[in-house]
């Protein structure tokens, strides 16, 4: 049995990345008169004590901080605290590096594995490059998101072992928005991995956007961060060529997708979205494609949303925490 705490609107709430802007408000009353305050979020990892959230609480508070929303998870008999929260503060009274000084006692008093503290407003957004192979949907869905500030971070580069012509859509898109294009050949001996180390050197995580190669577990180790995967739903039933071909030949009637954390274990990382759509003997191959691609799109859009916004957590060996 899980239970999940939640904590209500009524007691002391704290942060989290619920559904809303990250712009800079103001408090009711004479806008000129009001102090602008800014938006924080902070995610929790300890061992299940008495008095974090009163603690998490009084932090924010005792900062003159205004506590928004919080999730709670205490997993029954596992003895391991999770929460997400969000707040609003003025940052005239509480410096962004008291934040971190504040909460870093927090995590020294209740032995954190993991404590971190994002501002958007104030803080770098996140880097990342992009791996992409042949097949564009994903990459192209990405890059569009990313134009219109649906996903908060900065494209270093791009980088697939295609070669794009130049007039194509995602090549004339790329060079419009000053991003990088790194075209590196394939083969079964040589993956390149040491001079995509190189170009991806200063990037916070790495998103495959149907990249088709498999990383190694020396290159993963080397780079010591996050790698965010997309596949389509139809493995293990389905694997090799053409998978959509051999799902829609077989007559399925679920299809879906998943995105996860890369490990060095193929398409066996931990979880951080999956979705799923319904198909019938109406749909053709080229219905059935266009669902699944889709499925695929808005399966990495949501989750490379939610790890930005702090919402995943590790949860055991090979699961996650999802807020």
């Amino acid at each position: 049995m899980i239970l999940t705490r939640r904590v209500s609107s009524s007691f002391p709430q704290f942060v989290g990345f619920a559904k809303r802007s990250f712009k800079s408000c103001k408090l009711p009353g004479d806008p000129s008169s009001s102090p602008s305050l800014t938006h924080g979020i902070h995610v929790f990892h300890c061992p299940d004590d008495v008095g974090i959230v009163a603690k998490l609480s009084e932090c924010i508070a005792s900062r003159g901080g205004n506590i928004l929303g919080a999730d709670v998870f205490v997993p029954e008999k596992k003895n391991v605290f999770y929460s997400r929260s969000e707040f609003v503060f003025d940052p005239v009274k509480w410096p962004r590096k008291q934040i971190d000084e504040d909460f870093l006692k927090l995590s020294k008093m209740f032995s954190a594995t993991r404590s971190v503290v994002r501002v958007p407003d104030l803080d770098a957004k996140f880097k990342i490059a992009v791996l992409a192979s042949k097949q564009d949907h994903c990459l192209v869905d990405l890059l569009h998101s990313w134009q219109e500030g649906r996903l908060p971070f900065e494209i270093t580069c791009v980088i697939s072992n295609h070669d794009r012509g130049p007039n194509t859509h995602v090549m004339r898109f790329l060079e419009r928005n000053n991003i990088p294009y790194h075209y590196l050949h394939t083969t079964e001996e040589n993956k390149r991995e040491e001079e995509i180390l190189e170009l991806v050197l200063n990037t916070d995580f790495l998103v495959l956007a149907r990249y088709m190669q498999i990383l190694s577990g020396p290159f993963l180790r080397t780079y010591g961060k996050d790698v965010i995967n997309i596949h389509h739903g139809l493995l293990p039933s389905f694997k090799g060529g053409n998978p959509s071909k051999q799902a829609f030949d077989a007559g399925v009637k679920l299809i879906g997708a998943t995105s996860h954390f890369v490990t060095e274990e193929l398409d066996s990382g931990p979880i951080i979205e999956q979705m799923v759509e319904r198909v019938s003997h109406r749909d053709n191959l080229q219905s059935f494609v266009q669902k699944s691609e889709n499925l695929e799109r808005q399966c990495l859009a949501k989750a490379l949303r939610h790890y930005c916004e702090l919402r995943v957590l590790p949860y055991e060996e090979n699961r996650t925490v999802v807020f």
